[in-house]
């Protein structure tokens, strides 16, 4: 081989390994920008989640306050209505008596 030529496929493998690293060097520079979008995306995803079950949990807590008020008030409609049912007992029965 002459001189020139292993000069010239010297530069042709040195070029074409350059070419193929950085090729490589490109797609992973676009793998990391994929990536971090999709983290990114993720994130909002997460953030949007966190404040819905934020909501819920507000919602939850309200919803078990009005649960126990009910509660208490049907206890207490319960308490008259067998406090009349009593009365009228003993009304039926002073009739009964008669």
């Amino acid at each position: 081989m002459s001189p020139k030529t292993a000069t010239e496929l010297e530069e042709g493998v040195s070029n074409s390994d350059f070419h193929a690293l950085e090729e490589k060097v490109f797609r992973t520079i676009e793998m990391l920008k994929a990536a971090r979008e999709a983290q990114a995306v993720a994130e909002r995803e997460n953030r949007r989640l966190r404040e819905q079950m934020g909501g819920r949990h507000e919602e939850t807590d309200s919803l078990r306050r009005e649960v126990l008020a009910l509660r208490r008030e049907r206890e207490e409609v319960r308490a008259r209505v067998e406090k009349l049912l009593k009365q009228i007992d003993s009304l039926t029965s002073a009739e009964s008596g008669r």
